[in-house]
């Protein structure tokens, strides 16, 4: 897009106090497929806390939804498939949904692209809407 170079910036915030200081042009929410209780985490806390805290020129900043831990998954009552992924994604109004596993390497690659893809349209062609280049949360 707009056949430039890109550099993405990426933040893990498990620290509670400063991840309202960081100015996201994209913003990815991961939970573990094999755990309900982070899925509900994101519905009732993070989605929430994302869409008050981070707009880019008064728009809401685009998120991801994440399924980690792809390769866990078994047939046990909380699992959550990728059905019920994807229609939690569309009831947060989030603008992607994917999900991918970091120990078989299961569509890391697709995950990325579709994560450079999206971030890279949060630009203009004159550069990133923030300082510094594209940030991703």
């Amino acid at each position: 897009m707009y056949n430039r170079p890109y550099r993405f910036e990426f933040f893990d915030t498990a620290s509670p106090e400063n991840y309202t200081l960081l100015r996201p042009n994209f913003v990815i929410l991961c939970y573990d497929i094999t755990d309900r209780r982070s899925l509900i985490n994101i519905q009732q806390v993070w989605r929430k806390d994302v869409t008050r805290h981070y707009r880019v020129d008064g728009e809401d900043v685009p998120v991801m939804l994440l399924g980690l831990k792809r390769d866990a998954r078994v047939e046990e009552p909380g699992v959550i498939y990728p059905q019920e992924g994807y229609r939690v994604a569309q009831e947060m109004r989030c603008d992607r949904y994917a999900e991918c596993s970091a120990v078989t390497g299961e569509l890391i690659s697709e995950v990325f692209e579709d994560i450079a893809r999206t971030a890279a349209k949060t630009t203009t062609e004159a550069g990133g809407l923030t300082q510094g280049g594209c940030t991703l949360m």
